[in-house]
């Protein structure tokens, strides 16, 4: 039995979701998002809440239950609150600044990198050290935030290049004579 699948998710003021056939679709302040339903499982909207429920005992099913839930609650969240992820740039030199529809790195190359803002996320950068990216979608911040890491990801000497805030850099301990 999915233990997340059985938690009804609670729709925040301000969200409106409505389920047409194999979609369900919400809409808040921070936009429209939609995800598709496996037609394993049964959703429905009953007073303020959204219950997700297996339509047959099938292993299949079971794990569609549980994994539908957590992409209706991301959905759910992401168009009322949003998501963020900060990213951290340690290096000397290393640096970032957002110009217009494009985010500028120097990190050590010969050549800026230039990497283009998609539509639907925010990039600002507090500190030329620091990163914020945001959005409406789960899915596509975590992924825009791997892609910009992986220009330079830190490593283990000195610790240079860029990591998420959260993240904790194992040190090694340099060449000995």
């Amino acid at each position: 039995m999915s233990r997340v699948g059985k938690l009804p998710i609670t729709i925040p003021p301000g969200v409106q979701v409505a389920v047409a056939g194999e979609k369900l679709t919400a809409k808040g302040k921070l936009g429209a998002l939609e995800v598709p339903l496996s037609p394993d499982v049964e959703t429905k909207i009953a007073d303020g809440h959204i219950v997700v429920t297996p339509r047959v005992e099938t292993k299949q099913a079971r794990m569609q239950w549980g994994t539908t839930r957590a992409l209706i609650y991301n959905l759910v969240q992401g168009v009322s609150t949003g998501y963020t992820v900060n990213l951290e740039i340690n290096g000397v030199g290393y640096r970032a600044q957002v110009q217009g529809k494009t985010l500028v790195l120097q990190l050590g190359f010969s050549h800026d990198i230039n990497f283009p803002i998609p539509s639907d996320i925010t990039i600002a950068c507090e500190r030329p050290t620091a990163i914020r990216i945001s959005g409406a979608d789960r899915q596509r911040v975590g992924q825009v935030a791997a892609e910009i890491r992986a220009f330079r990801k830190p490593e283990p000497y000195k610790g240079k290049g860029i990591k998420y805030d959260t993240e904790h850099v194992r040190r090694k301990e340099g060449k000995k004579k």
